[in-house]
């Protein structure tokens, strides 16, 4: 698989001739073939994760499929939209697509690409804030690991993860949990709002130690993986 980064938590995975890409929201879109078959994925309708330019590439891309969140009330090209809830599974053109619920808004999205696992989390983390009340945190804690928990026995090829410096001390707790508790070969994080030093500081970070070789170091936008 070719992976890109395309900004925040937008990624374009391709494999032989079909092409994935979650998320975007900003930034340029690489170049596919006419010949590709494109699914774009929006997990909900917070701005840093969903743009209605993306409805603009039907016109380069007439073979294009879009899955969003059914948070997303903008309609999108007549035939071209497939809307999907929480805790859902749907079968599209052969692709298999199932949903996790999210911890803030919409869907994480689970999908089986030929003998592939993917795994975008979209806003689906362990989002502590010291900010927040006990009882809030407390909520949010069970929320995130009941969710991960509906994972258990998945092998899961690629999983993109939130890694949010906001989070401060707290930074990695869901990318933590997910990678201790998942049968994961390979994790991109995300959501980083441009810090990538918050990459390198979790491979640093003595608490990645047992899965610090599954995760990729994510530098600056448009950087391309190839993962075998």
């Amino acid at each position: 698989m070719k992976i890109t980064f395309l900004g925040h938590s937008g990624y374009m995975i391709e494999e032989g001739s079909t092409a994935l890409i979650f998320d975007y929201y900003t930034g340029q879109l690489p170049k596919l073939s006419d010949m590709a078959k494109l699914y774009v994925f929006a997990s909900h309708v917070h701005p840093d994760h969903f743009n209605r330019k993306i409805f603009e590439w039907e016109k380069m891309y007439p073979d294009i499929q879009y899955v969003l969140s059914d948070d997303i009330k903008t309609e999108g090209p007549q035939g071209k939209v497939v809307y999907i809830g929480a805790e859902k599974e749907i079968m599209l053109d052969g692709l298999r697509i199932r949903t996790l619920r999210s911890t803030d808004e919409g869907v994480a999205f689970f999908v089986y690409l030929r003998d592939k696992v993917i795994y975008h989390a979209g806003d689906l983390n362990w989002w502590h804030w010291e900010e927040e009340e006990e009882d809030y945190n407390s909520t949010m804690q069970r929320r995130y690991q009941r969710e991960i928990g509906k994972l258990e026995g998945e092998r899961i090829d690629v999983a993109f993860l939130p890694l949010d410096p906001r989070q401060k001390d707290q930074y990695c707790w869901g990318f933590d949990y997910f990678m201790r508790h998942t049968d994961t070969k390979c994790a991109f994080p995300m959501h980083m709002w441009k810090q990538y030093d918050i990459c390198r500081k979790l491979l640093e970070d003595p608490m990645s130690k047992p899965y610090r070789d599954k995760v990729v170091q994510v530098k600056n936008t448009l950087q391309v993986f190839e993962i075998a």
